[in-house]
């Protein structure tokens, strides 16, 4: 038993937004880069995933297909980033660590 506590005070949890949010560069935790097959590989997982299949109920005006619009966002980090000054890359999948977040908002 005080070894499965012992693991998991020193678990990190890492949150992800979906489609329509990306995390403010400032709160990012962990970038991750995606070359243009990665995120190939990524719409592929998109479209296997059964809450993917019909198209995503969001309040807004925007009628992408939820893998356009995270392909768009992932394609956004990565420019954000280039202007930046970091490297350039096709797209980047962002995370933040819970407490990381917690600097930020009460939870």
């Amino acid at each position: 038993e005080s070894e499965k506590r012992e693991w998991f005070s020193k678990a990190e949890i890492f949150l992800y937004r979906g489609a329509w949010q990306e995390w403010e560069p400032e709160k990012i935790t962990m970038a991750v880069p995606m070359s243009p097959d990665e995120l190939y590989e990524k719409r592929l997982a998109i479209f296997k995933h059964q809450s993917q299949k019909d198209p995503a109920l969001f309040p807004g005006e925007d009628k992408r297909e939820f893998w356009q619009r995270s392909e768009a966002r992932n394609k956004l980090t990565a420019k954000i980033y280039d202007e930046l000054g970091l490297t350039e890359y096709e797209a980047i999948e962002v995370f933040v660590n819970l407490n990381d977040l917690k600097k930020y908002i009460k939870i």
